[in-house]
């Protein structure tokens, strides 16, 4: 199939290089269609882009294909096998060859035949130099004159070994024994023509996986043993492998071939062989599970995983543009389980962030990886404590990751453990417990998480008793300490679900009373989760595990005989915000959504740092996060996402404390861009006041569909728009009305759907609006150019096209005169007419004549109709003789025949006894017969009615006469028997039809004669008689003649004679042929 198939090419980096390929399709049946392969079955076809371009050429006259690959700008990458494959319906070809890539050289090319020479300007003097090849030649003793290479070894191989010096001494060649050498092997690169093989097998063959391939050889000797080899093994006969022989041609047939098929062939014919290589294509696999997006963070697993359709097929995987394979050091693992397989990443790195793909032969898929830094989150924060001497003292702080270990600091300095001091990590809990406290264990202490920027910070405050001896009477004082979890003056700042514990010391004597309140209410219980804890000198008032509903403003009161003293509390209880609302999705693009949402009712009591959004494909499990920022607006454009699939989204708000929960998932939502602009506009007509556009769909529609069209259009040289149709049209065409008429008018084409609208399809030039005229044309239908034949009651029902402009005038005639408008219903439209009858009679038939009229131009069809219904009854039937058990009868034609051709007569009879009617001939071509096997004794009556194409007549013709079989009685004396004289002169009963036959066509002629003796039959054609021309078949069966006459010319019309001649006399018969040409089709 290939007229010049690509070749090996030698590409310098960063250059452009071309392949082409032509194909001959003078013997195609289809357009043939081509592919380039990389390797076995990369499709290069899905890599177009500005790195690979692909180009499609068709010569019309020789009908030659010219096919291109271009590679742009070439890289190391494109080194490697190519396969360029051709196919149309059922044949195949295709051809392979390589691409080299070196690096850009700096310096020029040597010329070849310098590699020879020695050094010195004597053929003998001085050793052999080959340094020339390997840097440049800074001097140059001798210029030698450039030889083309390929002329002085095309010389050389078409040369006599005797002159083979004589050649070198001219050009310049000193080295003998290695331009022999060169020689050599040049001849025996070349193809030898072969003993053994006429036609070879081809370069290579190509096969879908489970069809059938024949490799087919031509042999010079058609008894000459041959072996198949695959992969250099002998192949043997079986139901897979098929052998055959027919004639010169040796075949060998692989059934149902699999992937193991694909391998290298030979046909070995003694020692000559033809290889071969077969290329089994897999069938296209297709990906139904879709991989997701992975947002982790750095030292996760990572597990990308696809399911495809087919069981053990190929996958490719790329990182961006990367291909990731297997190796040795490769910290990517693949694994395949049937239908599913897994691009695994066990601990996953800040380089391993991008977009992932895998590819089929048949299906591409992508997913994107987020790798972020490891985030430590405090979940309780070790709190400032209290304590008195003796007492224990604890430091406990919760943070997000059980594995994360720590060190504690007082003042700066590391807190070695010991028998008093106490170190603990229990899941998420770090503990530093200190038994016996004493005054110097106060300080600050910190806790460090390694590896984390982070510190937690919290006070050790050591209360010491002091023994004072003071009077008796001392009012009652509370000592408030505002620092700590004080943020101003008397507010105390508490995250819910956290501890408060809020410790106030108090003097006077004698020890005073002290009262907490919450409002006006009193507190003072002793257990519970609010409760109040009373020592000497010490009031603390606990809250467990705080909540929204204890932020409130709260007093301590205390009193004694001396006095009594009151300080007022407000406790803020903060928590982490609620979830934002109503998140929604507002517009989308091709490849990105705008998100809005609400902020949240209730903030935590802390103002809001913003918000952090996540998204997943719908019926997905896996949340991807879209920003690692604080995002502080409450809309958001979503990016980077695949047009097609449904999305869905949902917020979180961030303030001082911590994220919310995660809102509610928006609806799910699709990414989708609008269409290409439509293609081919055309002008399809234009009147003085409308023009008629016609366009088809656009080449890329995508998943939002097509809504359908608007059409607008502006006078030349504004730019001005108006659209012609409010409302989108769905058909591809449309025509713009109330255009000024002579006005240069420009139009315009866009596709909408959901996704808005695309870009406009243009004319190319204005049209101007002006009724172009046109010649008036009948588009009459085949079925009406013969004769259009209908039952009476049948709807007529014909619609005739045509054509011309302005709007042509139709006017029907019958006969010649104008049709009657209360008989026969006509409609004409700018682009048909149509004429209706809605129950035709036999006044209908006739000729009738279309007048298509536009000014003093005309044009005219003409059909013939004709109206049949079913014939009268025959006349004068009756029965003529009567002998044995027989009766004959003979009838007159009808009158009426229905106004198309008798076809027959169907005979009855029927006995006096019962009155039933049995049929005798169901279609007698002749108007008499003979009734055979009646029976003896009775007396029957005959009834005949006329048959044409609608079928028998309403009414019979009864014979007025009954045929009586008689019994013979016992005493009967038969008179003498008579013999009755049968002899007769040719008489024919049915004469000859006038005929009227196309050109081409087959004709009988036939007619019917009753003699006795047989008489002999002459067939005349202008009075000369007819001979053995095989033309003409002549027959006699029982007395119908017949005249066939095959594929008649027109030079067989003229008048035929038939003529029958017996001893007793002679009749003859005549009839007209004429032979009509054969109609001449118009063509569309």
């Amino acid at each position: 199939m290939f007229l010049e198939k690509p070749s090996d090419t030698v590409a310098i980096k960063g250059q452009d290089i071309t392949f082409i390929a032509k194909v001959d399709s003078t013997t195609l049946v289809r357009k043939p269609v081509i592919k380039w392969l990389k390797g076995k079955w990369m499709d290069l076809g899905s890599k177009a882009g500005k790195h690979l371009q692909f180009k499609e050429t068709i010569d019309k006259n020789t009908k030659v294909f010219t096919f291109e690959m271009k590679v742009v700008k070439v890289v190391p990458g494109d080194a490697g096998g190519y396969r360029c494959e051709v196919s149309a319906k059922d044949k195949c070809d295709s051809c392979s060859f390589e691409i080299t890539v070196e690096e850009a050289e700096t310096q020029g090319e040597e010329d070849i035949l310098s590699a020879f020479k020695r050094e010195g300007a004597g053929e003998d003097e001085g050793e052999l130099d080959f340094s020339s090849l390997l840097k440049a030649v800074k001097k140059k003793k001798k210029a030698v004159p450039k030889v083309e290479e390929t002329d002085v070894w095309a010389l050389l191989k078409n040369a006599h070994p005797s002159e083979y010096e004589k050649i070198a001494f001219e050009y310049g060649i000193t080295d003998l024994r290695g331009m022999l050498k060169r020689l050599k092997k040049m001849k025996e690169s070349e193809e030898k023509t072969s003993d053994a093989f006429i036609k070879r097998l081809d370069s290579a063959y190509s096969v879908d996986k489970g069809k059938k391939i024949v490799l087919s050889v031509e042999l010079v000797d058609p008894n000459a043993e041959i072996k198949w080899l695959r992969n250099g093994q002998e192949i043997k006969p079986s139901a897979k492998y098929i052998m055959e022989r027919n004639g010169n041609i040796a075949t060998l047939t692989i059934n149902k071939c699999s992937l193991a098929d694909d391998a290298a062939y030979e046909c070995v014919v003694g020692t000559e062989k033809s290889f071969t290589e077969v290329f089994v294509k897999e069938p296209p696999v297709t990906i139904t599970k879709l991989m997701d997006d992975y947002h982790v963070v750095v030292g996760e697993r990572v597990e990308f995983e696809v399911e495809v359709s087919e069981e053990g097929a190929n996958v490719m995987w790329f990182l961006e543009d990367k291909e990731l394979v297997r190796t040795e050091n490769s910290k990517y693992r693949f694994k395949k389980d049937g239908k599913r397989h897994w691009l695994i990443i066990q601990e996953a790195t800040l380089e391993d962030i991008g977009m992932y793909h895998c590819y089929t032969n048949g299906g591409h898929t992508k997913g994107e990886l987020e790798v972020e830094e490891k985030e430590l989150q405090v979940l309780q924060s070790i709190a400032d404590l209290t304590v008195k001497p003796a007492e224990q003292a604890m430091f406990k702080c919760e943070v997000s990751d059980e594995k994360v270990t720590g060190k504690w600091y007082k003042d700066g300095v590391e807190v070695q453990p010991s028998d008093r001091i106490k170190i603990s990590h229990i899941g998420r809990f770090h503990r530093l417990t200190i038994d016996n406290v004493k005054p110097a264990d106060a300080g600050d202490y910190t806790f460090v998480p390694d590896g984390y920027a982070l510190s937690l910070a919290a006070k050790l405050n050591f209360l010491e008793i002091k023994v004072d001896y003071v009077p008796r009477q001392d009012p009652p004082k509370i000592h408030l300490d505002v620092a700590g979890n004080m943020v101003t003056q008397n507010t105390v700042i508490v995250v819910a679900g956290n501890k408060l514990r809020l410790d106030v010391e108090i003097s006077g004597e004698p020890p005073p009373t002290v009262v907490w309140a919450k409002g006006d209410k009193v507190v003072d219980a002793k257990e519970g989760r609010v409760r109040v804890e009373t020592r000497t000198g010490l009031s603390s008032f606990v809250i467990e595990g705080a909540e929204r509903d204890d932020e409130a403003n709260y007093s301590i009161t205390v009193t004694n005989p001396a006095g009594e003293d009151k300080a007022n509390l407000f406790i803020k209880i903060v928590d982490v915000p609620d979830p934002p609302e109503h998140v929604k999705c507002t517009g989308v693009g091709e490849d990105c959504a705008t998100m809005t949402w609400e902020p949240p009712q209730f903030d935590g009591g802390v103002p809001l740092k913003g918000y952090l959004m996540e998204r997943k494909k719908k019926g997905s499990s896996r949340w991807t996060k879209l920003n690692f920022d604080m995002y502080e607006s409450t809309t958001y454009e979503a990016k980077r996402m695949i047009e097609g699939i449904l999305y869905e989204m949902r917020v979180f708000a961030v303030n001082g404390v911590g994220i919310s929960q995660p809102s509610l998932n928006s609806k799910p939502f699709m990414p989708i861009g609008p269409t290409s602009e439509p293609t081919k506009l055309t002008v399809h007509d234009v009147s003085d006041s409308t023009v008629h556009l016609r366009w088809l769909a656009p080449e890329k529609i995508g998943a939002g569909g097509l809504d359908g069209y608007i059409i607008e259009y502006c006078k030349e040289g504004d730019t001005e728009w108006q659209a012609a149709n409010t409302e989108p049209v769905d058909k591809q065409n449309f025509v713009v009305r109330n255009m000024p008429t002579g006005e240069k008018m420009n139009f315009r084409v866009v596709a909408v759907n959901i996704a808005g609208r695309s870009p406009p399809a243009l004319l190319g030039q204005p049209v101007t609006v002006r009724e172009i005229m046109e010649h008036p044309k009948i588009r009459l239908p085949r079925f009406l150019r013969q004769k259009y034949i209908r039952q009476v009651g049948d709807t007529i029902n014909l619609s005739i096209p045509f054509q011309g402009k302005p709007r042509p005038q139709a006017t029907w005639l019958k006969d010649g005169k104008p049709v009657d408008d209360k008989k026969i219903n006509v409609r004409n439209s700018n682009v048909d007419t149509i004429l209706f009858i809605r129950s035709a009679e036999r006044e209908h038939s006739g000729k009738y004549t279309l007048v298509l009229q536009i000014e003093n131009m005309e044009d005219t069809a003409s059909i013939d109709i004709r109206i049949v219904e079913k014939p009268g009854p025959p006349i004068a039937v009756k029965v003529t003789e009567v002998w044995g058990f027989n009766a004959a009868l003979e009838w007159q034609p009808p009158k009426d025949d229905g106004n198309c051709e008798i076809l027959g007569y169907l005979v009855q009879k029927a006995d006096k006894k019962t009155n039933e009617w049995f049929t005798v001939y169901e279609c007698n071509r002749r108007t008499n017969c003979s009734a055979s096997e009646l029976v003896m004794g009775n007396e029957y009556s005959f009834r005949v009615f006329s048959v044409n194409m609608c079928g028998p007549s309403e009414d019979p013709g009864v014979s007025k006469n009954t045929a009586k079989i008689l019994k013979p009685s016992i005493g009967f004396t038969a008179p003498p028997y008579q013999e009755m004289d049968m002899n007769c002169a040719p008489l024919f009963t049915t004469p000859l039809v006038d005929r009227s036959v196309i050109q081409g066509y087959s004709a009988a002629m036939s007619c019917a004669v009753k003699a006795f003796p047989r008489p002999k039959i002459i067939w005349m054609k202008n009075n000369m008689l007819l001979g053995e021309d095989p033309k003409y078949l002549m027959m006699n069966n029982q007395g119908v003649l017949t005249l066939n006459i095959r594929k008649l010319g027109m030079f067989d019309g003229g008048k035929y004679i038939c003529k029958a001649v017996n001893p007793l006399g002679e009749a003859a018969v005549e009839c007209k042929l004429e032979i009509r040409p054969q109609p001449v089709l118009e063509k569309k």
